[in-house]
């Protein structure tokens, strides 16, 4: 009997990303351009190996470039490589916080710092393409980070690559992002998030 990850390889591993997108697109009512859903389900597809999200070093061992280096490279940099940069950031911002942001939590780089940097990057990648026609990707990508983060959150818990999400973790996660998604789960679940807290809603 073929072993599920042989079967999901190739094409069918996007179109299989790209339908748990759309139902996550359907259940959070979260409106992206056709461009930016097929550019996240590629992410999603590429990222699933885990070679595109660390890096060689001299001993074999591989590890994750801490985001500022990339940053500080990109600033120094010469245009194209400057926008190979600030893709990176992007891109791994929005899969970590969107695939890993439960794994975060105990860590002093949490996701707050990943969603302020994905936003950073693309943003800036979105004026340093423009007028290009794809600038408006990055300019969409950079205004619903947060949203986006909430469906990658959603097709994660679907494929169970994430931990199980229990209340607490719910309620951590919520007083971390401010997520208007993780306080609906909360309140699904009988809890209230806290009175004052500023929610973020989805764009």
């Amino acid at each position: 009997m073929a072993d599920q990850a042989e079967i999901l390889t190739g094409t069918s591993i996007r179109e299989y990303f790209k339908e748990l997108l759309g139902e996550a697109r359907e259940r959070q009512r979260v409106q992206v351009d056709d461009l930016t859903e097929f550019y996240l389900v590629n992410l999603l597809s590429e990222f699933a190996d885990p070679k595109r999200l660390f890096v060689r070093e001299e001993d074999g061992s591989l590890q994750q470039e801490p985001l500022a280096l990339v940053l500080a490279r990109a600033l120094e940099a010469q245009r194209e490589e400057r926008a190979a940069a600030l893709r990176k950031i992007g891109d791994t911002s929005l899969w970590v916080t969107g695939f890993f942001s439960d794994s975060l939590e105990p860590r002093l780089v949490d996701a707050r710092y990943y969603m302020s940097m994905g936003h950073l990057a693309y943003s800036s990648l979105a004026r340093l393409l423009d007028p290009q026609p794809n600038a408006g990707l990055y300019e969409e990508l950079a205004e619903k980070f947060g949203a986006i983060v909430d469906l990658l959150n959603d097709v994660s818990e679907r494929v169970a690559m994430t931990s199980q999400q229990g209340v607490l973790r719910l309620y951590e996660r919520f007083l971390k992002t401010g997520s208007a998604r993780t306080a609906r789960l909360l309140a699904q679940e009988g809890v209230i998030p806290p009175l004052g807290r500023q929610l973020r809603e989805v764009q």
